[in-house]
């Protein structure tokens, strides 16, 4: 009988394949990193991420991310790309397209437009040889020794490292750019976070 101590050990053991997997992470993008960075900064657009499923939820992340942190960014779902909100991409755009396992069609399709189009592609995926990272510029290596849950099968460790791998790039841009905190407060003007940076006569949304 499974009891609520093997639950927690469960627990807990997820988080630590997680975090450790985020170390891991570190390793296998540091040397393309650096690239993507470049890439970003050269463009005069905003930067697209896009995905699908569990790739799609941190995609929406990383964009709001990046647009919070000074780097215009918008999300655009792998799916609906291919009826019509590709029309988002304009030139002068770099995009971020995420796919673990680098063979998922609308992301591979949405990467073939991009490219017709001119559009730079940084490609977060596990496998540099798959078809997504066919298209990119850049590949981040984004795999993992295995997932946190029992079965190994639900993105969890996988999905930490590739939300980790969109901060990094945050961090590192916002850091080249010079973003200072009243920067960030003009962002965030409502709530505990606008409070604190804006002082108290700041507009605040109640939660």
């Amino acid at each position: 009988m499974v009891t609520i101590a093997d639950a927690l050990a469960a627990a807990r053991s997820a988080m630590l394949i997680e975090s450790r997997s985020i170390a891991r992470t570190a390793d296998l993008v540091e040397p393309t990193l650096g690239a993507a960075i470049t890439l970003i900064r050269a463009s005069h657009g905003r930067v697209l991420v896009s995905g699908l499923g569990k790739s799609g939820h941190i995609a929406r992340k990383i964009a709001a991310t990046l647009s919070s942190t000074g780097t215009p960014a918008q999300f655009v779902h792998a799916g609906e790309a291919l009826h019509g909100d590709s029309g988002a991409a304009t030139p002068g755009d770099v995009a971020i397209l995420i796919s673990n396992s680098g063979e998922t069609v609308e992301v591979c399709e949405f990467a073939n437009m991009l490219t017709a189009w001119g559009v730079p592609i940084i490609a977060m995926t596990r496998d540099p040889a798959s078809p997504l990272a066919f298209f990119a510029r850049v590949t981040l290596d984004i795999s993992v020794d295995g997932e946190a849950d029992p079965l190994g099968l639900a993105p969890t460790a996988s999905a930490v490292s590739t939300l980790a791998v969109g901060d990094a790039l945050a961090i590192a841009l916002m850091t080249l750019s010079g973003f200072t905190s009243e920067q960030f407060g003009e962002r965030h003007p409502s709530g505990a976070l606008g409070q604190k940076l804006l002082g108290p006569g700041s507009r605040q949304v109640s939660s």
